[in-house]
């Protein structure tokens, strides 16, 4: 499937040394995520059920400039729906849940159905549901177990933690005072690829706590062979809280799948 399409889709479109740590506390049950395993990391995840956001994304691949109208849904821990489109006219519509990717193109009258092993080819970095929606709300997730991060102190009382994962290093730079990830990174020496991640535009959500969350989000994905490919997101509505909402997806007649 075209790969312009599929970024904007999925939002690729489509982690003071006195200072006393504070980690992220979850407990079991829906709308929840999981919890910030290292106790000397100073994460502060979301925690809201359900989240409804709208707004541009801007596509810059080879000099070949596309920008879209995306909206944005989710089911914490369970579902993920992007659209993404031009003068109300929708392209795309992408569906992740834990365990499938579904995208239906209907510029191109084709869809897609399949596993997260698609997307680690297509972005050449490990991806799971878990890693899109930490991706997607500027959450930190947690090394995997049995390993240890690393975590480096820097200017302003911020923090950098990195580990290794799946033969590439995932780095995080927190916030100082509000503990959000200011900006990912995952690089693979070995091939010069790397994904970067910047959040910026942090305002207070409407829940309790009032969670500073990034409006704006600035991405950029570097490969020997194909350049580099970025996207900027900036949402001018995020809703979140504990109201249903519907994730409708079909595919239909005649649009042709693609392996």
């Amino acid at each position: 499937m075209n790969k312009i399409s599929l970024l904007l889709a999925l939002g690729l479109l489509l982690g003071g040394c006195a200072r006393k740590a504070t980690p992220v506390v979850s407990t079991k049950g829906p709308g929840t995520s999981v919890a910030v395993a290292e106790p000397t990391v100073r994460a502060t995840n979301t925690s809201f059920l359900f989240l409804n956001a709208k707004g541009k994304a801007q596509i810059n691949m080879k000099g070949n400039k596309q920008g879209a109208n995306i909206s944005l849904r989710m089911r914490r821990d369970s579902i993920i729906w992007v659209t993404a489109g031009l003068l109300g006219v929708e392209g795309v519509r992408a569906v992740l849940t834990p365990d499938s990717v579904r995208v239906v193109n209907k510029l191109e009258k084709t869809y897609f159905t399949g596993g997260y092993d698609y997307l680690s080819k297509l972005l050449n970095v490990p991806v799971s549901f878990a890693q899109m929606q930490a991706i997607l709300l500027g959450d930190y997730l947690p090394a995997p177990a049995g390993t240890t991060p690393t975590i480096t102190n820097e200017e302003a009382d911020r923090q950098r933690v990195s580990y290794p994962l799946a033969g590439v290093l995932v780095e995080r730079l927190l916030q100082a005072g509000t503990g959000r990830v200011q900006q990912m990174k995952v690089s693979d020496a070995a091939t010069q690829r790397n994904l970067t991640v910047d959040y910026t535009d942090f305002k207070p959500l409407e829940e309790p706590g009032n969670l500073p969350f990034a409006n704006s989000v600035f991405i950029q994905a570097q490969q020997p062979s194909a350049g580099a490919v970025t996207a900027a997101i900036n949402y001018s509505k995020v809703n979140v809280g504990r109201e249903r909402l519907s994730f409708p997806f079909a595919v239909p007649k005649g649009y042709k799948r693609q392996k």
